[in-house]
C-alpha cells in the first residue's frame, strides 16, 4: 500500500499494487508506476506508526524524552538502561534508510525509465530530492554523521563507513538546493489543490534553513526563512482551531505528514494521547508535563506563580499538594484516603476546591487550554455505544456513565495533564479510536517565525527578532515582548531563552521539541533537573528521570556495525 493521501492523482491507489510486489527494473516504466513510485518515496514518512503498541519513534511521541511531554511508563533513554543494541536506535536507523532508498531509487530511476513528461519528471524529482534530504536531516540530528548513499545499492553494497556530520549537513543542503532550483517546483499549493501535500520550494526553503540553524550559519538560515513568507506561507489566525481538519490546510501548514481516516493511513495520536471517554479504553502513553504547563505565562505576559494562587505552594513537599486537586465534595472513604497518603485535609474546602484550582489555569495564554486538559476543564467525548457527553477532568474520577461523567482515563489511578491537540472531540471528528484524518504537521509557518527570531537575534539583530517573536504571540492572544515590564527584552540573552520557550510552548504534542533541546544542548539542564521525572499534576513523580551523559548522540545500531564493520561507533556507547 503506497498511498499517503498526496492529492487527488493518488487517492485512487489505496487498491492498487504495493510498492514492493513490483521490482526496481519494471517500477518506473508507465506514468502510472511513477506515480506510485513517488508515492512509496512519501509513505516512507510512515514508517515507525503503529497501533499494536507505541514505538516511540513517532515525531509526537519523541517529545516523550524532551521537555514538553513524558512518556507513561518512562523508557531507555530516561530511565538509563539503553544499550546499543535497543531497538529504538536499530529501527529508526532502518526506517530513515528505507526512505533514503526508495529516494534514490526514485531519483535514479525517474530520470532514466519514466516515460512522463519531462517538467513532471523534474518536479518529482526534486520532490524525492528533498525527502532525502529529509531523512539525512533527521540521521544527523540523532546519530551525527553517517554513511551517504546517492544511488540505489542493494543491501550487500551498504558498506560505506560513516561520513562527518558536516559531510551529511552538506549533502542536505545540496539536495535542498536543487529541489529549490528546480524551476517546475512550485512555491505552494492552494488547499485542495491536486498535487496538494506534495513537496513545495517554501518547504525546501524551510527545511535547508533549518539545516543551515543546526551549523549555526544564521545568516543562511535567515534569508531561507525570508523566502518562506515570499512563497505565500503565512500564521492561521485563530490557534485553537488551527489543528482541526477543517482547516490541515490552511497557508500554515508548510509541510504535513497526509493523514487520512483509514487504518494504516490515519493519526494515531488519539490512540496514545486520547481518552478512556472516547471509543472505549485508549492508551494515555504520552501526557503534557508539568514543567511546560507551569511555563504558560499569564494573559499579560507575566509569569505565572502558584503561590499567587495559593500562598504557600511552592515550598510545600509536592505529594502533600494533591490536596488542592480534589473535586468538590468528597465521600468519607476518599477523605480517609487522602489522610492515609498523609495530606493536610483541613486545606480543602468541600465546596470549593475546584473553584480555586481552576484559577489557577485561568487569565493564561491561551494555548494552555487549546493543547492541555486541565483539571475541571470539559471535553467533549464519544462512548462507544451512546450519544457524544460533555465530560469533567475531576480527581479522582468516579465515573463515566450518567449522570456522573468524569474523564476516564486509562491511567485514572493517577493524575496527570493529558493532551488536548490532535486528540479527537465528539462524534464529528472522531471516526475510530486507532486512526484519525487529521495531518499532522512536520514544518508550518510559526516553526519558520520562531527559527527566524533565532537567527536573527544570534546575529545580534534583536529588535528584528523580538517583531517576528511577537507574531506568534499576538496570534496566540498573550502580552508582546517589550509592552509591559515582565515582557521587557533585556538583550541578546533574555531573547534567546524566551525564543526557546516561546518554541515549547507554541509546539507542544509536535514532535519538535526533542529534536530543540538536543540542538540546543538544553537536555540535561532543562530535562533531567533534580527531581525530574513523569510526574503527576501536583509534581509527584511516577516514574524518576537518570541522567546518562551518552544519551544525546544516539549509538549506532550494533546490528548494523556488526553487518557493516567499516561503521565507527559514538562515544560513550
Amino acid at each position: 500500500m503506497v498511498m499517503l493521501a498526496l492529492g487527488s492523482c493518488e487517492q485512487d491507489l489505496l487498491d492498487t499494487t504495493p510498492y514492493g510486489s513490483i521490482s526496481s527494473a519494471n517500477m518506473w516504466v508507465s506514468d502510472n508506476l511513477t506515480d506510485l513510485g513517488v508515492a512509496g518515496v512519501y509513505n516512507a514518512l510512515r514508517l515507525g506508526i503503529q497501533t499494536g503498541g507505541a514505538s516511540d519513534r513517532e515525531l509526537y511521541q519523541m517529545d516523550g524524552m524532551g521537555f514538553t511531554s513524558s512518556s507513561r511508563g518512562g523508557n531507555d533513554m530516561i530511565n538509563a538502561t539503553s544499550t546499543t543494541s535497543s531497538a529504538r536506535f536499530l529501527n529508526t536507523w532502518k526506517e530513515l534508510y528505507e526512505g533514503i532508498h526508495r529516494s534514490n531509487d526514485a531519483i535514479t530511476n525517474i530520470a532514466a525509465k519514466s516515460p512522463s513528461a519531462a517538467d513532471k519528471k523534474a518536479r518529482l524529482i526534486a520532490e524525492c530530492k528533498f525527502l532525502r534530504a529529509y531523512f539525512y536531516l533527521r540521521l544527523n540530528q540523532l546519530f551525527k554523521g553517517v554513511p551517504i548513499y546517492l544511488e540505489p545499492v542493494t543491501v550487500p553494497e551498504m558498506n560505506r563507513p560513516r561520513e562527518t556530520e558536516e559531510k551529511v549537513w552538506a549533502q542536505v543542503i545540496q539536495d535542498l538546493t536543487d529541489a529549490i532550483n528546480e524551476k517546475n517546483l512550485p512555491d505552494k499549493y492552494a488547499a485542495k489543490a491536486a498535487n496538494y501535500g506534495h513537496v513545495t520550494k517554501g518547504a525546501a526553503y524551510a527545511l535547508r534553513g533549518k539545516a543551515y540553524l543546526y551549523q549555526k550559519k544564521y545568516a543562511e538560515a535567515a534569508a531561507d526563512f525570508a523566502k518562506v513568507k515570499e512563497a505565500g506561507y503565512k500564521l492561521f489566525a485563530d490557534y485553537n482551531k488551527l489543528f482541526k481538519e477543517v482547516n490541515e490546510q490552511s497557508d500554515e501548514m508548510i509541510f504535513s505528514l497526509q493523514n487520512t481516516g483509514v487504518d494504516t493511513y490515519g493519526s494515531t495520536t488519539q490512540w496514545y494521547c486520547g481518552t478512556r471517554s472516547s471509543f472505549g479504553s485508549c492508551w494515555n502513553n504520552y501526557y503534557v508535563s508539568t514543567t511546560v504547563v507551569d511555563l504558560y505565562e499569564n494573559k499579560d505576559g507575566s509569569k505565572f506563580d502558584w503561590n499567587s494562587i495559593i500562598p504557600g505552594y511552592n515550598s510545600m513537599p509536592v505529594d502533600k499538594r494533591e490536596v488542592f486537586f480534589y473535586r468538590n465534595g468528597l465521600t468519607a472513604a476518599e477523605i480517609a484516603t487522602g489522610t492515609s497518603k498523609g495530606l493536610d485535609m483541613s486545606l480543602y474546602l468541600p465546596n470549593g476546591n475546584e473553584e480555586r484550582i481552576a484559577k489557577a489555569y485561568q487569565n493564561r495564554d491561551p494555548r494552555l487550554l487549546s493543547n492541555v486538559i486541565v483539571p475541571y476543564a470539559t471535553y467533549l467525548g464519544r462512548p462507544q455505544n451512546g450519544a457524544d457527553q460533555i465530560y469533567t477532568n475531576r480527581w479522582p474520577s468516579r465515573s463515566e456513565t450518567p449522570p456522573v461523567l468524569d474523564l476516564f482515563t486509562d491511567s485514572r489511578s493517577q493524575f496527570f495533564y493529558l493532551h488536548r491537540k490532535f486528540v479527537y472531540e465528539g462524534s464529528t471528528e472522531l471516526l475510530n479510536r486507532q486512526f484519525g484524518p487529521i495531518d499532522f504537521p512536520i514544518i508550518r509557518y510559526a516553526d519558520v517565525l520562531l527559527m527566524w527570531a533565532e537567527a536573527l537575534n544570534e546575529q545580534g539583530k534583536t529588535a528584528d527578532a523580538v517583531a517576528l517573536v511577537n507574531e506568534v504571540r499576538a496570534r496566540a492572544g498573550v502580552g508582546l515582548l517589550n509592552s509591559s515590564t515582565a515582557t521587557t527584552v533585556s538583550g541578546q540573552t533574555d531573547l534567546r531563552e524566551r525564543i526557546r520557550n516561546e518554541r515549547r510552548l507554541e509546539f507542544v504534542n509536535e514532535g519538535i521539541n526533542y529534536f530543540d533541546e538536543l540542538r540546543w544542548g538544553t537536555l540535561k539542564d532543562k530535562v533531567f533537573t533534580a527531581g525530574s521525572g513523569v510526574n503527576q499534576i501536583w509534581g509527584s513523580i511516577t516514574i524518576p528521570y537518570t541522567w546518562k551523559e551518552n544519551i544525546t548522540i544516539w549509538p549506532i545500531p550494533q546490528t548494523e556495525i556488526e553487518m557493516n564493520p567499516k561503521l565507527t561507533q559514538n562515544p560513550g556507547w
